[in-house]
């Protein structure tokens, strides 16, 4: 029987399989921030431990990192954080891409575009979301401060081999849809646990026709479905984008690597331990109605009726509605947003800020909103502006921030107020991720840009 892409992976980096017990498994590259990387570098202190291998960990704060300047960090836990990240750096010896400087941006955006992240690469990362660098054919998983700190001691990883998920996504995607959609609309069928112990390959032609950036949206998602990690297959689209990347390889070592990449697929006769295949043109531009990414609905649908939510599931939902201000049945299209948010690991790269521009060019922001349009690092910013779209923001209305986090999590100055309306790129919904008693509908780039210039829900495919 032939394997698959993750049990390829996973294979070749075992380093010994403890009998009942978990695998020893070699870690490729290690990505650290400010958040939770400070009690694993404690953890070798205490046991007077140095960093094994620190040329392949790369740290660098994001979540604390301020978008409206970067000369200070006023919130004095978050200044802290930072601050201590450095320290820790120079006292191990590793690579830190500190705020403000040109290295520096949201880890998960970082990683891939400096060629940090690699095809058949074992990654991980005190983040959830670190599941974003499997799109380019990786193994990529968040993991606890207890587990940071053994990478950070071995190279190494005590884990559970989790089980295999093939998602086949088929056919053209309808106009206005995009990579984000898809995931949103995956998160609604598979609900929030559907793949939980699972680690997920991405298929079918929708996927091979996605940009990298794409890619990257739909394996970023994966963990908010439970999923351990989400991978797709690399390929010629993969290489052209990694081909001259800062860290990647060069010369005959990039066609030696290529030629090994290119061996990274599942094989004909794989056998998955669950499989599931949707429809392209099944998907629309969507949206989410509750407080988990996977309450959601088309943009022109409407919330389900109490009766078409399962009995046991009822208090919950009515629980989402009522937090959100929302009623069972309501449609959203139309409803008045107070902030617009464009950026997150999942949604800050140059691609998301081109479709955000084509709809709002030639048109101007709506007055009842707030805008904040944060690039995923200092090389997106860059090429924002070398590529002029910059200007078409501010002819617009709106400002183009500086690179951070920002408003996809309450860490840093871009809190939305409690009880105001966000319609938001990023990839949590929850209660209180966008600050305190804050209201989060989860979009794409597209239908942000539309919201951004309607002041409201609005379908993106009358801009199109």
């Amino acid at each position: 029987m032939g394997k698959t892409l993750f049990d390829k992976i996973w294979d070749a980096h075992v380093i010994q399989n403890v009998p009942d017990g978990p695998t020893q498994l070699y870690i490729d590259r290690l990505y650290a921030h400010e958040v939770t990387s400070p009690q694993a570098f404690d953890t070798l202190r205490d046991k007077g431990l140095r960093v094994f291998r620190p040329q392949q960990v790369i740290a660098m704060p994001d979540h604390n990192t301020p978008s409206d300047q970067q000369e200070c960090i006023y919130d004095e836990v978050g200044r802290r954080q930072v601050e201590t990240l450095k320290r820790n750096c120079e006292e191990f010896g590793i690579r830190h891409f500190a705020m403000g400087t040109k290295d520096n941006g949201i880890i998960h955006v970082v990683g891939p575009e400096k060629g940090l992240s690699l095809p058949g690469m074992t990654i991980v990362c005190g983040d959830s979301h670190t599941s974003t660098h499997g799109a380019v054919g990786a193994v990529a998983m968040g993991i606890g401060t207890s587990e940071v700190a053994q990478v950070l001691a071995s190279q190494c990883i005590l884990q559970q081999k989790p089980k295999t998920m093939r998602i086949n996504i088929e056919g053209d995607l309808p106009k206005g849809t995009t990579p984000k959609d898809v995931a949103l609309y995956i998160m609604a069928q598979m609900t929030t646990s559907g793949a939980t112990g699972y680690a997920v390959e991405y298929a079918g032609s929708t996927v091979r026709n996605m940009s990298m950036e794409g890619r990257l949206t739909l394996s970023n998602l994966s963990i908010e479905m439970g999923s351990r990690a989400g991978l797709i297959a690399p390929d010629d689209i993969t290489f052209a984008y990694l081909k001259g990347r800062e860290y990647a390889p060069k010369g005959a070592e990039w066609d030696k690597a290529v030629a090994e990449w290119r061996k990274l697929r599942s094989d004909d006769d794989a056998v998955f331990d669950k499989e599931v295949t949707y429809r392209a043109e099944d998907i629309a531009p969507r949206i989410t109605y509750g407080t988990n990414p996977g309450a959601g609905i088309p943009v022109d649908g409407r919330i389900p009726t109490l009766e078409e939510i399962p009995e046991a599931e009822r208090a919950g939902f009515l629980s989402q509605l009522q937090y959100m201000q929302f009623e069972p049945g309501q449609r959203l299209e139309g409803t008045p947003v107070d902030y617009v948010f464009l950026g997150a690991c999942t949604n800050g790269r140059i691609e998301d800020f081109r479709a955000f521009a084509s709809v709002v060019k030639g048109k101007h922001k709506a007055e009842n909103v707030v805008a904040w349009l944060v690039p995923g690092s200092w090389a997106v910013r860059r090429q924002i502006i070398d590529e002029g779209i910059d200007k078409i923001l501010e002819e617009a209305g709106f400002e183009l921030r500086l690179p951070s986090c920002s408003a996809c999590l309450a860490m840093n100055p871009d809190k939305v107020p409690a009880g105001k309306l966000a319609i938001s790129t990023s990839n949590r919904n929850f209660v209180g991720r966008q600050g305190p008693g804050a209201r989060t509908i989860l979009a794409s780039p597209l239908t942000v840009a539309a919201a951004a210039v309607t002041g409201k829900v609005t379908n993106p495919i009358a801009f199109l």
